[in-house]
């Protein structure tokens, strides 16, 4: 009995050991002020954060370069909780750290979150803090960077049930709607900047009236403004918000110098009247939603100097009313799925949900010195009920660039047909950013009618279109030469 119990103790000692010789790894741990770790990278940086909302979760990571395991002494944020920040270092929260060991050539997480307190001010501001690590004795810091920003917060639905002045000192941020009551006027000021959240939406029943200027324009897009990848950044995304609607009580309403970006929807009218204004929109950019960017139904609007780009449905679809677009560049090149509408669609009729015609006369849609163009053979749509006479349908196009197979009557006067002009940038392959002015050799320059232009003698861009010798050019934007 007693060898036994001697040879299970011996046994049971080498096994042990080599326990011990595999899992013991702290006697191995490379020491010596030369051996220290490297970073992914020296600085982890935020996008602006919106004040008492969460950001979302950066990272960096944290190797181990040498053939030996490295045992980090302390890993600590420096501010602790008073800045803001918060780290997740290899599965595990807190503000200190000790004895972390990251093995040879291994590496590890270091996850980083933010949430800015208000800070009473109505510019961003810079919110620093530091990682330290410190490896045999040697001190390395990650530094982390953020700007926080004051907002008007919006949640809980917000009804302005009185004539309203919106002010640009800080950012509206929507959580679900806002809505302009009917008879009630919304002034919003220039340089104005509304980020909307997933599905918020603004419901206009009265009259909205968003007068900025080129220096500051006033925004409308989604609240994600980090990047979904390195060179995609959410307000690229479509989808990201509900968009602005206009219903059948509202009149009046006026957009200058207007960016509204990556909704589901654009700008929608409900059916109305053609015999009042429903919107005058001039030198404004409509771009990037996953549906129609501007749907009307019986409305009356004028355009001008705008560019209503990039949709997942079609770009514009008019059915009856009036409408007038001049220098306008309506052009689809949709990078986020495949897509069959045509850029613009005209029609006088409508088919209900009891699949029954309904019919809207169009009674007039004039578009002069305007792009209608996209990535597809068609992008023009022209769509009258059987029987109907001009007046019902009236539309007119005046020295304008069509993408579209050529059409040979009165309602076209100095059109180019079937071509593409060619743009600054126009999102080659893994790039989402488009351009629309044209470059050096584009078929536009010089080709739009003069006396129309002398009405509108700036770009969208305030770029003169008088002063060029080879005269003014189709769509919303004027050539400017290149600068390195």
């Amino acid at each position: 009995m007693k060898k036994g119990f001697v040879s299970i103790y011996i046994i049971l000692v080498i096994l042990a050991q080599l326990v011990s010789s595999c899992d013991g790894l702290d006697e191995n741990y490379a020491t010596g002020s030369n051996y220290t770790l490297r970073f992914s990278s020296d600085t982890l940086s935020f996008d602006t954060i919106f004040s008492t909302v969460g950001s979302t979760t950066k990272q960096f990571m944290v190797y181990n370069n040498f053939d030996k395991p490295l045992n980090i002494q302390s890993i600590e944020l420096t501010g602790g909780e008073k800045t803001g920040f918060r780290i997740n270092v290899d599965g595990l929260k807190g503000t200190t750290f000790e004895n972390v060991e990251v093995r040879a050539k291994d590496s590890m997480f270091v996850f980083v979150e933010v949430t800015v307190n208000p800070n009473g001010a109505d510019q961003p501001l810079l919110i620093e803090d530091s990682v330290i690590f410190t490896t045999n004795g040697v001190r390395q810091a990650v530094k982390l960077q953020a700007y926080g920003q004051d907002v008007v917060l919006c949640k809980g639905g917000t009804i302005f049930n009185s004539d309203t002045l919106l002010s640009a000192k800080r950012p509206y941020l929507v959580y679900d709607s806002l809505v302009v009551s009917q008879n009630v006027t919304v002034t919003v000021e220039k340089g104005a900047r509304f980020y909307l959240h997933d599905k918020a939406t603004i419901l206009v029943h009265g009259t909205l009236i968003a007068q900025g200027k080129q220096s500051a324009p006033i925004l409308f897009r989604g609240d994600r403004l980090d990047n979904l990848l390195n060179n995609l950044p959410y307000n690229l995304i479509p989808a990201q918000w509900g968009g602005i609607y206009f219903s059948s009580q509202s009149f009046d309403n006026i957009m200058d110098h207007v960016i509204v970006s990556n909704g589901t929807s654009g700008l929608t009218f409900d059916k109305s009247t053609p015999e009042k204004s429903k919107l005058l929109i001039s030198n404004s950019q409509i771009t990037n939603t996953d549906g129609y960017l501007l749907s009307s139904i019986n409305c009356n609007i004028e355009a001008y100097n705008c560019e209503f780009s990039n949709a997942g449905d079609g770009v514009t679809l008019l059915i009856g009313g009036r409408y007038n677009f001049t220098h306008c560049t309506l052009a689809n090149y949709f990078s986020f799925g495949a897509r069959t509408i045509p850029t613009l669609i005209l029609s006088n009729n409508l088919t209900d949900k009891e699949a029954k015609v309904i019919l809207y006369p169009l009674l007039q849609a004039n578009f002069q010195n305007s792009i209608i163009d996209g990535n597809l053979s068609g992008e023009l749509a022209l769509y009258s009920q059987e029987g109907s006479s001009s007046n019902e349908f009236n539309y007119r196009f005046t020295n304008c660039l069509i993408k579209s197979k050529e059409e040979t009557n009165a309602n076209f006067t100095g059109t180019l047909w079937g071509t593409s002009p060619s743009y600054r940038l126009s999102g080659e392959a893994g790039d989402y950013r488009y351009d629309f002015r044209p470059d050096s050799v584009s078929i536009v320059k010089g080709k739009a009618d003069r006396t129309i232009a002398q009405k509108y003698p700036t770009d969208r861009n305030g770029v003169s279109r008088l002063t060029d010798s080879d005269g003014p050019d189709i769509g919303a934007y004027e050539y400017v030469r290149e600068t390195n």
